[in-house]
C-alpha cells in the first residue's frame, strides 16, 4: 500500500506546484537554520578525545589563603600552582600524569628567517601518551629529560611542512626565545577541539592546533611561561615556579572507578598534609572527568546557545506554517476524500495517505534544507571566530538533517491528516 500512497502523494503535489514549493521552501529554511546552529553547538561541545575521555581526570585542590575565602564557594580553582603540580606529579599515583600550560613564544629556524609568534605548550613527559598524540617522526621526551631540563621540542606537522618541507626534521634545531632547542618529534595532524589540556578551559581554543610542545622546566628557563590564573597572597609573580598563583593544568589517566576512588583519597590526604604544613586552609578537592569538566565550565559561548534557541524557534514557526498550508490543501481536497471514503477507503487509509504526502514534503525539505545548511556554515566559516574554520557538515549531521526534516514534516502532517480522515463521505458526495 505504501507504493500506492506514494503515487497518490506525488500526483497531489504535482497538481499544486506553487503550494508544494511554498511548503518545501518553508520547511527547508527552518531545517537549514537549525542544522547550521546545531552543527556549531555540536562542534563546540563535542568530545575532543572520544577514545580516551572516560579515563582522563583533572585533579583540583584549593591553595587560597583565608582572605580569599568566600562563603558558599567550595569549588577549588581550575588550575594548580607549580608547587602543587610538581608534588602531584612526583607522587606517581596514576597510570599517567602530566602538568600542562601554555605560554607565548617567538620561534625561528636555526638559520634565521621570519619568526613565528604563538603559544607553546609546556608540559611534562607523559603529555603525549596520556592524550594519545600521534607522531609522524620521532617521539616525545622522557621523564629523565624533564629532570635534566634538556632543551628539546616536539613540533606540529604543519610547522614541519612549512619549515622543512614535510621531511623528517628530528635532530634539527629551532630557536625558541633566542635559545636553541633540538627537535625530537614531529606530530601528525592533532588538534583536539577545544584545546582542553592547558590553562583555563574558556571555550576559545579552536583551530589548527598548537605548533610547539616543550618540556616544562626547560621552557620556563627561557621565559616561556603560562599566564597567572588566580593569584593569592604576596610573592614574586614573575617567577612561575614560586609565584602564589594557579596556572598549570594537571591531568591524570585512571583505569576504572576503583582507581578514581583511590586517587581521590590520595588528594584528600595530600590536602591534609598541606594544611598541617600551613600551606592550605581548606579541604576542598575535586576530580572531574574531561566531559564533566567541559559541561561544568560551560564552554559553549552564550551567543551560540542563543542562536541555537532562536533557530529552533524559527523551525517551530516553519512547522506551524506548514501545518496551515497542509490544512488548507486538505480542505480543498475534501470532495476527493469523500469519494474515496464512499468507495471503501477507511479513515486509517486516508490518514496514512496524507502522512505519506507529508513525508515526501519532508524529504524534499531536507534536500533543500541541506543546501541552506551548507550556505549557513559557509557564512559561519567567514566569521571572525576562532572556531569558524571548523564549521563543516559531517556524515552524522548530514543524516540528522533528513531525520529532523522527516520528523518535522510528519509532526506538521498529524493534524491535517487527522482532519482529512474525519471527512464525512455522505456530505461530500451530495455536495458533488
Amino acid at each position: 500500500m505504501f507504493g500506492y500512497y506514494l503515487e497518490l502523494a506525488l500526483r497531489s503535489l504535482r497538481r499544486n506546484k506553487v503550494l508544494t514549493a511554498l511548503m518545501v521552501l518553508t520547511l527547508a529554511l527552518g531545517i537549514g537554520a537549525s542544522i547550521t546552529t546545531l552543527t556549531v553547538v555540536t562542534l563546540l561541545s563535542g568530545d575532543p578525545l572520544p577514545l580516551k575521555s572516560a579515563r582522563l581526570f583533572h585533579p583540583q585542590v584549593d591553595p587560597f589563603t583565608r582572605e580569599r575565602y568566600l562563603p558558599g564557594q567550595t569549588r577549588p580553582p581550575f588550575t594548580l600552582t607549580y608547587v602543587d603540580a610538581m608534588n602531584l606529579l612526583h607522587a606517581h599515583e596514576a597510570t599517567y600524569q602530566t602538568a600542562v600550560g601554555t605560554g607565548p613564544a617567538k620561534v625561528t629556524r636555526a638559520q634565521g628567517g621570519h619568526p613565528y609568534f604563538g603559544n607553546a605548550v609546556v608540559a611534562t613527559a607523559d603529555f603525549f601518551p596520556i592524550f594519545d598524540a600521534p607522531f609522524q617522526y620521532g617521539s616525545g621526551w622522557s621523564a629523565a629529560d624533564d629532570a635534566a631540563r634538556e632543551d628539546l621540542v616536539v613540533i606540529a606537522g604543519y610547522l614541519n611542512d612549512k619549515w622543512f618541507g614535510g621531511k623528517n626534521s628530528v635532530g634539527k634545531s629551532i630557536r625558541v626565545n633566542d635559545h636553541d632547542f633540538r627537535i625530537v618529534g614531529v606530530l601528525k595532524h592533532w588538534a583536539p577541539q577545544p584545546r582542553f589540556y592547558g590553562g583555563e578551559l574558556d571555550g576559545h581554543a579552536y583551530g589548527e592546533g598548537d605548533a610547539l610542545f616543550m618540556p616544562l622546566d626547560a621552557a620556563l628557563d627561557v621565559g616561556v611561561a603560562g599566564q597567572p590564573g588566580s593569584c593569592f597572597g604576596i610573592g614574586d609573580q614573575r617567577n612561575p615556579r614560586t609565584m602564589p598563583c594557579t596556572w598549570l593544568g594537571f591531568w591524570v589517566e585512571l583505569d576504572g572507578s576503583d582507581a578514581k576512588k583511590s586517587y581521590l583519597d590520595f588528594l584528600v590526604r595530600y590536602v591534609h598534609e598541606q594544611i598541617a604544613q600551613g600551606r592550605f586552609y581548606r579541604t576542598d578537592v575535586a576530580l572531574p572527568g574531561l566531559m564533566e569538566l567541559m559541561r561544568r565550565e560551560e564552554i559553549v559561548p552564550d551567543t551560540v546557545k542563543l542562536k541555537a534557541g532562536l533557530s529552533f524557534g524559527f523551525l517551530l514557526i516553519c512547522v506551524m506554517n506548514t501545518v496551515g498550508l497542509l490544512l488548507a490543501k486538505c480542505l480543498r481536497r475534501a470532495q476527493e476524500i469523500g469519494v474515496r471514503r464512499a468507495l471503501g477507503a477507511t479513515r486509517m487509509a486516508i490518514f496514512a495517505q496524507f502522512m505519506v504526502e507529508a513525508g515526501v514534503i519532508g524529504v524534499a525539505g531536507g534536500m533543500f534544507g541541506l543546501l541552506f545548511a551548507e550556505l549557513g556554515l559557509w557564512g559561519t566559516r567567514h566569521q571572525p571566530a576562532e572556531y569558524a574554520s571548523l564549521a563543516r557538515l559531517d556524515t552524522h549531521m548530514f543524516l540528522l538533517t533528513f531525520a529532523v526534516a522527516l520528523a518535522a514534516s510528519l509532526a506538521a502532517g498529524l493534524l491535517p491528516s487527522w482532519r482529512a480522515s474525519g471527512v464525512a463521505p455522505a456530505n461530500q458526495v451530495k455536495a458533488g
